[in-house]
C-alpha cells in the first residue's frame, strides 16, 4: 500500500477489514493508539494500532493513512446509509469555507475513491514554501483530528457548519497562546511560535476568542481531551514544564470539569512520547527548519530506493559489464575508463527506472523532493504497490 500513489485507499480498506479488533476497540483506547503512532501530535511514526506494518512509508504518506483509518474507525461505530467513502466527500463537502480554499478546484466532482484521495492530499498539502512548509504541516496535522471530532458529529447530525470548526479550532488556538503567555520567561522565540501557531491555522478569525468562550466551546469528553493534549504538546516545547505552565494546565482543567489525572497521563504521553522518537521526529521548539528540510529529503532518498530495490538488482543482475566492474572495485582502484564505464551503465539502468531518472539531472538528489510525489505514477503497472488482486 502506498500513499502517495493512486489506488491506495480502496487497497488501505481491504487491508485493514480484515482485523475487526481495530473496530472493536472502544474509544478511549484508540485515541491512545492515535497518540502513540503520533497523529495527534502531527509527527506521525507508525500506523495506528499497528493496523498495518508501516514500511518504508514517509511520514506524510504515514499520516494520510492514519487520517483515513481514523475516519473509518468512527464510520464504523456511528453507522451510516452512505458508504464510507462518500460520507468523506460529503463531510468535506458541507464546509463551506474549503470550497473557497484548499477544495474549490475538487469538489463538485463524482463522488469517487479517486476524488477522495485528491481530498487528503490537499488537506495535508497546504504550503507551497519548502522551507516553512515544515512548521506549517506539523501544526496543522496536529490539528487534523479537528475534523475527524466534526466528521463523527456529521455521521450522528448528517450536518456540520464551517462555523463550527471554526468555533473549535478557535478555542483550542486561544487555550495554546494562554500556554505560552503563562510563562514567566518568554523569550522572543516564544512571541514568533505563538504568531506561527495563529498562521498556521485553516480559519483566520479577526476577532479572537476569549478564555471564558474556549471553555465553553469545549462541550465533549473528546474534545476537551484533545484539547489538553494539544496544551500539553504546546508547554513542551522547551521539553520541560515549568511551574507557571504546570499551574495554567492545572487550573485549566478544572474549569473543563476534567479530573487532574487526565492532565497527569497527557503529560507523561506527550513526554513518552518525543523521548522515545527524539532522533526520528522534530519538536514543536525546533528552530532549524532547513536542516529539518534535508534530513527529510534524504529519508525520501532513502526510500525511493528501498522501494526500487528488487528491481535494481534484477538491472544488476543483467548488466553482467557492471557487476565484474563492481566486483574488481572491491579489490583494487579502477581505472578512470573504468570508472566512466560504470557511469554510463548505472545512467542506463536509471533510464529504465523512470523514478530514479531524476538523479541524471544536475542538482537531480535536491530536486527530487519537488518530484517525489509524481514518481509512483511513472512506475509500471508491475510495481504498483496499491494493487487490489481479486
Amino acid at each position: 500500500m502506498n500513499p502517495s500513489a493512486s489506488g491506495w485507499i480502496k487497497k488501505l480498506l481491504k487491508e485493514v477489514s480484515v482485523d475487526e479488533t481495530f473496530f472493536n476497540k472502544p474509544i478511549e483506547t484508540f485515541y491512545q493508539d492515535l497518540k502513540h503512532c503520533g497523529f495527534i501530535y502531527g509527527s506521525n511514526v507508525g500506523i495506528v494500532s499497528n493496523a498495518l506494518p508501516k514500511n518504508d512509508l514517509t511520514d506524510e504518506e504515514l499520516c494520510k493513512a492514519n487520517l483515513i483509518l481514523t475516519f473509518y474507525y468512527f464510520y464504523k461505530n456511528n453507522p451510516s446509509e452512505e458508504k464510507f467513502i462518500d460520507t468523506v466527500i460529503s463531510f468535506y463537502s458541507a464546509i463551506t469555507v474549503s470550497k473557497a480554499s484548499i477544495f474549490d478546484a475538487i469538489l463538485g466532482k463524482k463522488k469517487s475513491a479517486a476524488l477522495l484521495e485528491d481530498l487528503i492530499e490537499k488537506r495535508i498539502h497546504i504550503d507551497d514554501n519548502i522551507f516553512t512548509k515544515n512548521f506549517n504541516y506539523f501544526i496543522t496535522n496536529a490539528l487534523l483530528f479537528v475534523d475527524v471530532i466534526a466528521y463523527e458529529k456529521f455521521l450522528k447530525t448528517n450536518s456540520v457548519s464551517d462555523q463550527h470548526l471554526l468555533r473549535f479550532e478557535t478555542a483550542i488556538e486561544t487555550i495554546v497562546i494562554e500556554v505560552f503567555e503563562s510563562k514567566l520567561q518568554k523569550s522572543k522565540y516564544d512571541d514568533s511560535l505563538a504568531k506561527l501557531f495563529k498562521d498556521s491555522r485553516r480559519y483566520h478569525n479577526n476577532e479572537p476568542m476569549d478564555y471564558g468562550d474556549a471553555i465553553t466551546a469545549l462541550e465533549t469528553d473528546l474534545e476537551k481531551q484533545y484539547t489538553i493534549d494539544i496544551a500539553s504538546m504546546a508547554s513542551w516545547t522547551d521539553s520541560k514544564f515549568d511551574q507557571s505552565e504546570n499551574k495554567f494546565l492545572t487550573q485549566f482543567c478544572s474549569h473543563l470539569n476534567v479530573d487532574r489525572t487526565v492532565l497527569t497521563q497527557s503529560i507523561s504521553d506527550i513526554d513518552t512520547f518525543y523521548s522515545s522518537n527524539n532522533n526520528r521526529i522534530a519538536t514543536l521548539g525546533s528552530k532549524n527548519f532547513v536542516q529539518s528540510f534535508y534530513d527529510n529529503s534524504s529519508k525520501m532518498v532513502i526510500t525511493l530506493i528501498r522501494r526500487n530495490s528488487k528491481r535494481l538488482v534484477k538491472e544488476l543482475r543483467e548488466s553482467k559489464e557492471l557487476m565484474v566492474l563492481l566486483t574488481k572495485s572491491t579489490q583494487r582502484e579502477l581505472t578512470d575508463q573504468e570508472h566512466k564505464k560504470i557511469q554510463e551503465q548505472l545512467l542506463d539502468i536509471f533510464k529504465s527506472i523512470p523514478s530514479l531518472a531524476i538523479f541524471m539531472l544536475p542538482g537531480g538528489a535536491i530536486l527530487l523532493p519537488l518530484f517525489i510525489k509524481f514518481i509512483p505514477k511513472l512506475l509500471p503497472s508491475a510495481f504498483d504497490d496499491n494493487r487490489i488482486d481479486d
